[in-house]
Formats: C-alpha cells, structure tokens, sequence
C-alpha cells in the first residue's frame, strides 16, 4: 500500500511538473504534493542507506537509488519552473491575483526579488536621470490608465 501511495504521488508530481512547465503562467502550488513528496524522498533516502549498510545486492540498491533520483529530479524541477516564472514576472504577478497561486515562501522570494530589482533600478537608472523622470512608476500624462503595467 505504502509503495502504491508513493508511486502515485511519484505520478502526480511528474503531471504537475510537466503542467507547469507547459503552462506560461503560474499554476497554483500544489503544497500537499510538494509536501508528500518531500517526505516519501526521505523515506526513499533512509531506504537506500539502510540497503547499503545492510549489504543488499548492489544492483537492488542502484535501482532504488535511480528511483530516489528521478522523485528528487521532478520536485527541483517543478521548484525551480516556479521560482524561474516568479522571476520573469514578479511585476505581473504581485499585482493580480496569481499572487494567491504562490507558496508563502515564494511570495516571500517574490517581495524580496522585486524590492531587489526596484534597488537596483534605482541605483543603476533612475539616479542618473533628471528629478523629474526619478519614479519607476511615473505615468504618462495623456494616458490615465495603467500603461507601465505589463
């Protein structure tokens, strides 16, 4: 039963992995998943060492060590898919309601990566041009909606 679950979970990581790299925007994070998942590796790394220790055959081992691999491949890539996504568009997703869609800890990532960007665009631009021109959020005159959004 316990292999049942795991493999399940194993199957349902690769389809959110492979949904979220397929989609451009950011799906909402599957917390319960990621959380299995990180457990069942665990488990899988106990279960591995405890194989070593215990002498298996080698082959045995390397096979469950392949499987270990391949569920801790799947969770970094679906992380790193996630956190790529907040980086290309933290200015879009902190003003809509993908927002919601995020872990609290890539919201986290994502407030501390824009106040980052808004440091550095102040230093490395907006300093260097004329007090007028000094705000990253300045609005054109003519245009009273939103035009610097994206």
């Amino acid at each position: 039963m316990n292999r049942l679950l795991a493999t399940s979970d194993i199957v349902l990581l690769k389809t959110a992995w492979r949904n979220e790299k397929a989609d451009p925007e950011i799906l909402k994070f599957q917390a319960a998943l990621v959380q299995r998942s990180r457990e069942q590796i665990q488990l899988m790394e106990d279960t591995v060492e405890e194989f070593k220790r215990s002498g298996f055959d080698p082959l045995i081992v390397s096979i469950y060590q392949m499987d270990l691999e391949r569920a801790q491949f799947l969770l970094r890539s679906y992380l790193r898919i996630r956190l790529l996504k907040i980086v290309n568009d933290m200015i879009h997703i902190s003003k809509t309601d993908v927002w919601n869609h995020l872990s609290r800890e890539e919201q986290n990532f994502a407030s501390r990566c824009s106040e980052h960007m808004k440091n550095y665009m102040d230093e490395a631009v907006l300093s260097k041009l004329p007090s007028g021109y000094q705000s990253n959020v300045k609005q054109s005159i003519a245009s009273e909606e939103d035009d610097m959004g994206i």
